[in-house]
């Protein structure tokens, strides 16, 4: 068995969403695993694990805009203290007698790995912008290249690439490996019920969507909107991660941004999804434009009355296209990741003569 150092990107809940998982059965293999993050995912993984508090990248965000020289200027007035933490880092990984590490698009812990010699494993869905043969939409090449920088400069020279996608696509590179999203097991254990609503999820309250929602006729469930109660069409829900899961099980539809964890949940469990990214946030335009490209449904920058109905009028279309999507879970990526964990353990007890 190994010692492992897991680290996590803090931004946002999906990374975490998905370490609980992979660190969830590394445990069952018998690994020690020490697990790091920051914000969010120091907060979400700290119910179930003992996390180590590290320095954390930040991205810069104006009026629900992703800004890029914002964000670089940011992080390098901190970079004295993402030496200060590195260093402590490093300490740690000796104190633990760490052997291998994994990151989910985390900086520190790659570094740390590749300063010490040791193998690194990448698990995450960012280097499918380079790790992948993927088409880009055309009014968005800026933003494209920002984002590859920036996943380049994370997690350089991993030994492997897990990369998680809800498409297929051809890998670019001999140490990547590409696999369906990693899903939470309370999705997994998930029963379908069919309902009559259209679910909805904002990140921060939105009046003007109320207003349009109002005008459309259909049956929404909303979350994220800072209130409770029904008001006209639209039933408006307290945030709770079961309630949102039984609601996004039973919907018709789903609109919301498109963050990679809610919208592989979704196309998991068969819906059709209506995508809103945030502006500039290349990644969330990068989902929408796959959720366009695979006929699983639809995006646009912004939403009016006639987008809304055309994308409900048209979801027997993309469940059509649904019924295709794998639903393997997550056995494939695990397998994969215990069989280079072995070879890596193999090449330690017996390293090659020079």
């Amino acid at each position: 068995m190994a010692n492992i150092l897991y680290g996590v990107n803090g931004e946002g809940s999906g990374h975490s969403t998905r370490a609980k998982e992979v660190i969830a059965h590394l445990k069952e293999k018998g690994h020690v695993v020490r697990v790091v993050s920051f914000d969010r995912g120091l907060r979400n993984l700290s119910e179930s694990y003992d996390v180590t508090e590290i320095f954390g990248l930040r991205i810069a965000y104006v009026n629900n805009r992703m800004r890029y020289r914002r964000t670089l200027a940011k992080n390098l007035v901190r970079a004295p203290r993402a030496a200060h933490s590195l260093a402590r880092l490093l300490r740690l990984m000796k104190d633990w007698k760490t052997e291998l590490v994994i990151t989910d698009f985390e900086p520190l812990s790659c570094r740390a790995g590749r300063r010490l010699r040791l193998p690194v494993i990448s698990i995450d869905n960012q280097h499918c912008l380079t790790n992948v043969a993927v088409s880009l939409p055309g009014d968005s090449r800026r933003d494209a290249a920002a984002a590859k920088m920036i996943t380049r400069l994370m997690t350089p020279h991993a030994q492997a690439y897990l990369v998680t996608s809800f498409f297929p696509a051809r890998v670019k590179r001999r140490n990547t490996f590409l696999f369906p999203p990693i899903v939470r097991s309370e999705v997994l254990a998930t029963q379908l019920v069919s309902g009559e609503h259209v679910l909805v999820y904002v990140t921060s309250p939105s009046p003007d969507l109320v207003k349009l929602l109002k005008t459309v006729r259909a049956k929404f469930v909303a979350y994220g909107f800072g209130k409770e109660g029904q008001d006209g069409n639209i039933l408006f829900k307290k945030p709770s991660m079961d309630g949102f899961l039984r609601d996004l099980a039973s919907c018709r539809a789903i609109i919301a941004n498109a963050g990679f964890s809610l919208v592989s949940e979704a196309l998991y469990l068969g819906k059709p999804y209506l995508a809103v990214p945030v502006a500039r946030q290349f990644e969330q335009i990068f989902n929408a434009y796959y959720l366009d490209k695979t006929g699983y449904g639809a995006w646009w920058n912004e939403l009016n009355k006639e987008r809304v109905e055309s994308f409900l009028f048209n979801l027997d279309h993309y469940a059509e296209s649904l019924r295709s999507y794998p639903r393997q879970g997550n056995t494939a990526l695990l397998a994969k990741l215990d069989e280079l964990i072995a070879n890596f353990q193999r090449r330690d007890k017996h390293p090659r003569k020079v």
